[in-house]
């Protein structure tokens, strides 16, 4: 496995929709557990491959901590249901480091996805995994989670990026 680099806002590869997975190969496998692996070093709870270059339609979801670690590998996720019911979770980004605006989803969605082994499976989900899930469901499209806020505070947190990328290629003297 591998710790794969993760692409920081405003790069545009973050906004590219993904393509779908004919079937999870031993490529996707390795894309899923490199991705799962770049999760657990950043340390993040949600990845998708458009945040580390790669424009498939694969996530790795994990809200466990330590002992209780509960990953989910994802090829194609799609929305089956969605409750009417919303919730509101404060949310960031592993491609917007130390940025986080309040973003309002389905309390609880229940997604079908094909598994690490490529068999089709459903899940259900609420509370802070269902947002994860629909988090990176997102990035597949090339939605980010600033696109879920007013254009006041998506302006702020993009103009802190640029700042932050800026201040980065300026050569040390």
């Amino acid at each position: 496995m591998a710790i794969l680099p993760i692409l920081v806002a405003p790069d545009p590869r973050l906004k590219r929709t993904a393509q779908r997975v004919v079937r999870v190969d031993d490529a996707i496998r390795q894309l899923m557990d490199d991705m799962l692996e770049t999760l657990y070093a950043a340390p993040g709870v949600g990845l998708a491959a458009p945040q580390v270059g790669v424009t498939k339609r694969v996530l790795v979801v994990d809200i466990g901590k330590g002992e209780a670690r509960k990953p989910l590998l994802m090829a194609n996720p799609e929305i089956v249901s969605a409750s009417d019911e919303l919730a509101t979770y404060e949310e960031g980004c592993l491609s917007f480091p130390e940025q986080f605006a309040e973003v309002e989803r389905p309390a609880k969605v229940r997604i079908r996805y094909i598994d690490h082994e490529n068999e089709i499976r459903e899940v259900e989900a609420e509370g802070l995994l269902a947002t994860c899930i629909q988090h990176e469901m997102d990035h597949l499209d090339g939605v980010l989670f600033v696109d879920h806020i007013s254009a006041l505070k998506r302006g702020i947190i993009l103009r802190k990026m640029k700042k932050a990328k800026r201040t980065e290629a300026v050569p040390a003297r």
